[in-house]
């Protein structure tokens, strides 16, 4: 299967072994609407030397059916050493933050547990 944007950016998934998962797709989404939160405010400041952001849960498969547990958003970022790179470290933490309460449309509406609703057409 491929998702296909309004923009005509394409993504493929299923059960090829190049193809996401809709959980790998979903943990992706969590990484990167945080990563891009984060990104722009600090990389303002001082470009990242390296700038990862890993999202890991567990599958879990109980008597209310199959769903995400336990999940976890890591920050793993290093800016140069100096005034700028200072500037960014400094501001790291509050970006985060707040990219968690606030600004991640992913995260907060996983967090909020939004009802799906599905329809026939």
């Amino acid at each position: 299967m491929v998702a296909t944007n309004r923009r005509g950016g394409e993504l493929s998934m299923g059960a090829a072994d190049s193809d996401f998962t809709p959980v790998e797709l979903l943990l992706t989404a969590i990484a990167g609407c945080t990563a891009l939160d984060v990104d722009a405010p600090t990389s303002r400041r001082a470009e990242p030397e390296s700038f990862e952001v890993r999202v890991s849960g567990d599958k879990v498969r109980d008597e209310t059916g199959n769903h995400m547990a336990n999940l976890r958003v890591t920050f793993h970022a290093v800016f140069p050493e100096g005034e700028a790179g200072d500037a960014a470290r400094e501001v790291l933490p509050d970006m985060v933050a707040r990219s968690h309460d606030r600004l991640c449309t992913v995260t907060r509406t996983v967090e909020r547990a939004t009802p799906v609703e599905t329809a026939i057409e």
